[in-house]
């Protein structure tokens, strides 16, 4: 497939979408509309047998939904998982390993997400945005966030994958 033109039609802070024309193998002239996001840090925060959940509301699904801290920002990479896991749930972190980068909608969008395992916790102070005051982050047993997978309680892709890695 190649793109022939290429179009924002709607741009915010946050994203940009984009419809393309293209043309197929055979010829056929095609649309295709996309997704334009920054990278995101997904953080799985791992002590003594337990993680750190947040449950928060999101708004396409009009539905609360516990998952992993994670977000976007200013920053990239580490820093940026350090200021999501520092913001959502109040904790600093000794130590980040990066376990991988994530896709988990590449058929609508370009965002990659990016897994941490965070070790070495010391809580703090949440620096909660305005969009997120309702947000609640709750310490779990790692046994209970594997039946919360198995059960579709935690129903996020990011978060099942990210859970995927960080404990196998």
């Amino acid at each position: 497939m190649r793109v022939t033109s290429s179009r924002v039609v709607y741009e915010n802070p946050w994203m940009r979408v984009h419809e393309d024309r293209t043309e197929r193998a055979d010829g056929t002239p095609g649309l295709y509309g996309w997704v334009e996001k920054p990278p995101a840090a997904l953080i799985v925060a791992l002590e003594d047998g337990h993680t750190w959940l947040i449950e928060q509301l999101r708004h396409p699904l009009r539905k609360r939904f516990w998952e992993f801290p994670q977000g976007t920002g200013a920053a990239e990479g580490e820093a940026l998982a350090r200021a999501e896991l520092a913001e959502e749930t109040g904790l600093r972190a000794a130590r980040l390993e990066c376990l991988g980068r994530i896709y988990y909608g590449y058929g609508l969008t370009d965002q990659g997400v990016d897994v941490w395992r965070a070790t070495g916790l010391e809580a703090g102070e949440q620096d909660l945005e305005q969009a997120e005051q309702d947000l609640i982050a709750r310490r779990f047993p790692m046994d209970e966030v594997e039946r919360m997978v198995r059960g579709g309680v935690i129903q996020d892709a990011s978060s099942i994958a990210a859970w995927y890695l960080a404990t196998r």
